[in-house]
């Protein structure tokens, strides 16, 4: 007569069947979170391209290019998203993309508002400040022999990437360090002048733009995305609509 065994699972089977289930729900949930953020970049780099064409048809419209808004005003209070109107000296100012006076969308996919910084000469109202030695188009802000005063890098302290720009508009990315929030809060802590994303907070007229880096990398960890006008393209674009000669 056989005898049928009818043994369980050992403590130590038991142990190391929920190791294996533990282990693979924190790694299927790591893939879920990354996809997640690697879907995020790519709305938020759709979000930039719609901004940076917002801009460029603005320029067409009105011959300048937009001020900063505000960071600091609360959403759907007096002001919030419109352009300032203090862009005047031959500087440039930083703030937000002025979402409202563009029509476009206020954050990027984090919900954290775009940084924007312009050149002032190129968004003041006046007809070609400075360019004396210009062919001036009247209503034009900037001219075909007019120079941009910020310039992207490879890293903080680094190579160019691009000079002469007039504006810049930068999502600070995952962690958000810098970014300024619907509430007109800014998150803290704003990451040190000497570091990539330091770089691109400080209005000091340099970006950094590179890949995700780590933080024993040189400038530190940096998840910033930065798009930028280039003035070639912007001069393009105004000749062929009859703006400029």
């Amino acid at each position: 007569m056989k005898i049928r065994s009818n043994r369980g699972f050992t403590l130590v089977e038991m142990a190391i069947v929920m190791f294996i289930m533990t282990l693979a729900l924190g790694t299927g949930l790591t893939l879920l979170s990354a996809q997640q953020d690697q879907r995020k970049v790519e709305d938020t780099a759709s979000r930039l391209n719609d901004a940076r064409e917002a801009l460029i048809g603005f320029v067409l419209a009105y011959g300048r290019l937009p001020c900063p808004a505000d960071p600091t005003i609360v959403s759907g209070t007096t002001g919030a998203g419109l352009e300032t109107l203090t862009c005047t000296t031959s500087t440039s100012t930083g703030g937000v993309v002025p979402w409202a006076t563009l029509g476009i969308s206020e954050t990027d996919a984090w919900g954290r508002r775009l940084t924007y910084q312009v050149t002032n000469n190129w968004a003041d109202s006046t007809d070609g400040t400075g360019m004396a030695s210009c062919s001036v188009t009247v209503g034009v802000s900037f001219q075909l022999c007019s120079s941009a005063n910020m310039n992207i890098l490879s890293v903080v302290g680094g190579v160019n990437l691009a000079s002469n720009i007039p504006a810049v508009i930068v999502s600070h990315g995952i962690n958000g360090l810098g970014a300024y929030l619907p509430s007109g809060q800014r998150i803290l802590p704003v990451p040190a002048a000497t570091t990539n994303e330091g770089e691109n907070t400080n209005i000091d007229g340099n970006f950094v733009s590179r890949p995700l880096t780590s933080e024993n990398e040189t400038g530190g960890y940096f998840d910033d995305q930065v798009i930028w006008l280039s003035p070639n393209i912007l001069f393009n674009r105004m000749v062929q609509a009859g703006k400029l000669p």
